[in-house]
């Protein structure tokens, strides 16, 4: 008998499709791939090969719709910030084992955080994780009384109902930096802030109460920057033109300390020959060989699966981390995780110039 033809061309292969191509009813090809009980062994593999010989696909998405759950957890993220794409990365394998579907969205310059949030509610998400997110918290408590959401890499100054946090130990992270940096022998130290942007405050202060513990409070000099590589390199400039000119610089991010270098290169000024140069995030751009920066790394694997876990745990109603041990340097407060940052020494930190010769004099 003459095998049956695979769906038309340009249509996506049914149900029905597969009952024809494996000669069985529609009802016996929707307990098998429902795996529910009622079809001999046999009969399994002939359906299954059947729905691989057409391409048939079973509608994850309208499935869900049935069961009137989305099983969506919703993603805002900045296009441009490369440590988002790492926290995506994360999200997606934490989300998966759970049971759970990502929809992304992203923020951009023509693309603000109300749109982005919108379309993940009109997706019907279940819950949302915003990442950096730098609307006013009277915004993020309206989404909260909406749905659960998880707020990743931003402190609140006081709780929202509804609302959680994870994020890191960020005045820790500009402390690490500030003590690597001293031991290297630097005193003239410029802190290159992120303005508004989330975490700034927290690395503004960890910078000040590093310089301030090692006695260099007069060398205290924090210049206007941001999360942008434009950002950083105006900054640059700005220390370019200083008398004296620091030795060392840490930026607010690493896009911003990306444009530190672009200018310090074109300058002629070489890293860390001259000036010393670390970032924040250790974002895969930290990463890249020619790029090779000293950075405060943030754990984006354990942050992601701590943003879904919480997610998840609001929505199927448990308590996050259930039985686990919480890591040392990490803190749990009522709705927030703070994680514990890692300093990662590359190649655009050394010792001052003057500091070696001092050495050598000795």
């Amino acid at each position: 008998m003459p095998e049956a033809p695979a769906a038309p061309e340009g249509r996506r292969p049914t149900l029905a499709d597969v009952a024809e191509r494996a000669g069985v009813s529609t009802a016996l090809v929707s307990i098998v791939m429902r795996e529910a009980k009622g079809a001999s062994a046999a009969t399994r593999e002939r359906v299954l090969r059947a729905a691989r010989d057409i391409g048939y696909r079973p509608d994850a998405r309208a499935r869900l719709l049935r069961s009137r759950r989305s099983r969506l957890l919703g993603v805002q993220f900045g296009l441009h910030q490369p440590f988002h794409a790492d926290l995506i990365e994360g999200i997606y394998a934490a989300a998966e084992p759970a049971g759970y579907q990502i929809a992304l969205s992203a923020v951009a310059a023509g693309r603000g955080e109300q749109r982005a949030a919108e379309t993940l509610l009109a997706d019907r998400c279940e819950a949302l994780v915003l990442l950096g997110p730098q609307a006013p918290a009277a915004r993020l408590a309206e989404l909260a009384r909406q749905l659960p959401v998880v707020s990743v890499a931003r402190r609140l100054r006081s709780p929202i109902p509804g609302l959680e946090v994870v994020r890191t130990a960020d005045d820790e992270g500009a402390r690490q930096a500030v003590d690597h940096l001293v031991g290297l022998g630097h005193r003239d130290i410029a802190h290159v802030d992120g303005g508004r942007a989330p975490g700034a405050a927290d690395r503004r202060r960890g910078y000040r109460t590093a310089m301030n513990r090692h006695g260099l409070g007069e060398h205290i000099r924090v210049l206007p920057g941001g999360l942008t590589e434009e950002e950083g390199a105006s900054a640059a400039r700005v220390l370019l033109a200083a008398r004296p000119r620091p030795t060392a610089v840490l930026a607010f991010n690493d896009r911003c300390a990306t444009g530190v270098l672009d200018v310090f290169l074109r300058s002629g000024v070489t890293v860390p020959g001259d000036i010393s140069v670390v970032g924040f995030d250790d974002s895969h751009l930290a990463r890249l060989a020619h790029i090779d920066l000293t950075t405060v790394g943030q754990d984006s694997t354990r942050l992601a699966r701590l943003a879904v876990g919480r997610a998840v745990a609001r929505l199927e109603g448990v308590a996050p981390l259930a039985g686990g041990a919480r890591p040392e340097g990490e803190q749990d407060a009522a709705g927030e995780d703070v994680v514990a940052p890692r300093l990662v020494v590359r190649g655009t930190t050394a010792a001052p110039r003057l500091y070696n010769l001092h050495v050598q004099d000795c």
